[in-house]
C-alpha cells in the first residue's frame, strides 16, 4: 500500500502545496491593504487587524507543513509531528479568523469557510498519512 514511489509522489505533491502556502503568508503579509480594499474591503479590514500573534501561528502553520513535507520526503518519522503542529496552528488560525471577526456575517460561510475548509482536510490528511507510514515502519 505504501511503496517507495507512492511515498515519494504524495511527498512531491504535499511539499509544492506548502510551498504555496509559504507563498501565500509572505504575499499576504505584504501586500497592499490599499489596493485590496479598492475590491475587497471586508479582506482589507480583516487583513488590517489580525494580531501580531496570529500572523505567528500563520507562519507555524505553512513552516511546519513545508518541514513535514520536507521530512516525509527523506522518511523521517517527526514529519508526522511537524504534520501534527501545522493541523493545531491551521485550526487556531481559522478558528480565530472565523470565529473572532465578522468574516462570516460579511461574505456568508460558503464563501469564508469554503478555503479554509479545504486547508483544513489537507492538512488532517496529510497528518494521518505520515502517522500511517510511522505506524507501518515505513518512516524511520
Amino acid at each position: 500500500m505504501f511503496t517507495q514511489r507512492s511515498i515519494f509522489v504524495i511527498g512531491i505533491i504535499l511539499l509544492f502545496w506548502n510551498l504555496m502556502g509559504v507563498a501565500a503568508f509572505f504575499t499576504q503579509y505584504h501586500m497592499n491593504l490599499g489596493e485590496l480594499a479598492a475590491t475587497d474591503p471586508v479582506g482589507a479590514r480583516i487583513f488590517a487587524a489580525m494580531p501580531s500573534w496570529l500572523w505567528a501561528v500563520y507562519g507555524v502553520a505553512v513552516g511546519a507543513g513545508t518541514l513535514g513535507a520536507i521530512l516525509l520526503l527523506l522518511r523521517r518519522a517527526s514529519a508526522a509531528l511537524l504534520f501534527l503542529l501545522s493541523l493545531i496552528a491551521v485550526l487556531v488560525q481559522f478558528g480565530y479568523t472565523l470565529g473572532a471577526t465578522d468574516l462570516i456575517a460579511q461574505k456568508g460561510l460558503a464563501t469564508a469557510a469554503g478555503f479554509p475548509a479545504l486547508v483544513i482536510l489537507i492538512a488532517i490528511g496529510q497528518w494521518l498519512y505520515a502517522r500511517a507510514l510511522v505506524v507501518r515502519g515505513a518512516l524511520r
